[in-house]
């Protein structure tokens, strides 16, 4: 009969290994466990190797610490009747506290089904009194708003919401093409502007360039013609030092200007021809139409700063 009882002693500790074995487990990181005896909770086991009672104490299950991320999209409409979907992002987690453990994973059947349900109803108050253009510049409260509702609920379950994000706010293809096209038109308006503007700025420096330019031309003119008349005072003075008489003077003067203009217009390649009386009686004739032309300009001038009409000129060779 020994052989028979040390059979059956081995029989016996090996399940009494057995039971003690199954009554061991382990808890990872960030995760507590549920420890129920006969269906009912006994206790909240932290991370490391645990032990509960064989056949009396199950693990019902575990709740995890991590921080979860729920995307959630969103169909409503705005106060203009534009429907658009906005993509909201909630990141929650369990606290390690035992009671919102226990809070957490008892109160709640489906915690992501029903944070979605409270984020349906906080966006279907929101969204429908906003513009839909509101809506794009609204979104911090949008997600703020999120935030507090879920917060103020979920805190209750154990969890806690550590942020509520508005990821995209996506209207209807149509509207969405729609305001793409009066972004743009307001673009073009704008650059159309700016470039009328940079015009009119060109236009009116180029306008004051070229005022300036025929200023400053007039003034060499002026100043040219001034050189010439005091050359040509001076010619006749030296003239009539020398004893002859200043009308005389003044037509070879005038005449010497004469050659000098024909000279210079016969020395450039590309001059044109020029028929000119070249007689004695010619240049006489020359001669009195240059000093009938400058008589008559210096009449109109004077009668332009005296406000009356000028006289005509007097004839060559007839008396006045």
């Amino acid at each position: 009969m020994t052989p028979l009882i040390g059979v059956g002693l081995g029989i016996l500790f090996i399940l009494f290994l057995i039971i003690v074995g199954s009554g061991v487990f382990t808890v990872q990181q960030q995760t507590h466990a549920i420890v129920e005896r006969f269906g009912r909770f006994k206790r909240v086991a932290a991370p490391g190797l645990r032990f509960k009672l064989p056949v009396f104490d199950n693990v019902a299950g575990r709740v995890t610490h991590r921080v979860q991320e729920l995307e959630i999209k969103v169909e409503s409409k705005t106060k203009d009747d534009v429907f658009v979907d906005v993509l909201i992002a909630v990141q929650y987690y369990v606290s390690d506290d035992y009671s919102a453990v226990q809070a957490a994973f008892y109160r709640l059947t489906n915690p992501r089904q029903q944070i979605s349900s409270y984020v349906f109803d906080t966006v279907r108050a929101l969204v429908p009194d906003m513009p839909v253009d509101h809506v794009f510049a609204e979104k911090d409260k949008i997600a703020f708003a999120v935030k507090e509702r879920l917060q103020d609920t979920m805190q209750q379950f154990g969890f806690t919401i550590l942020q509520s994000l508005v990821n995209d706010i996506q209207p209807d293809p149509v509207v969405k093409e729609a305001m793409n096209k009066v972004n743009a038109s307001a673009r073009l308006k704008e650059a159309a502007k700016n470039e009328a503007e940079a015009q009119k700025i060109r236009v009116i420096a180029q306008a004051e360039a070229e005022a300036r330019a025929k200023e400053l031309q007039g003034v060499g003119i002026a100043r040219q013609r001034l050189a010439i008349a005091n050359g040509l005072k001076e010619s006749v003075q030296a003239c009539a030092e020398a004893g002859i008489s200043p009308e005389e003077a003044t037509k070879m003067v005038l005449l010497t200007q004469h050659y000098d203009t024909v000279t210079a217009v016969g020395s450039h390649s590309k001059s044109v021809v020029m028929m000119v009386p070249y007689s004695p009686q010619g240049m006489s004739q020359v001669a009195e139409q240059i000093t009938a032309a400058l008589l008559t300009g210096a009449e109109a001038e004077r009668a332009a700063a005296a406000g009356r009409a000028p006289h005509p000129p007097k004839q060559a060779g007839h008396a006045a």
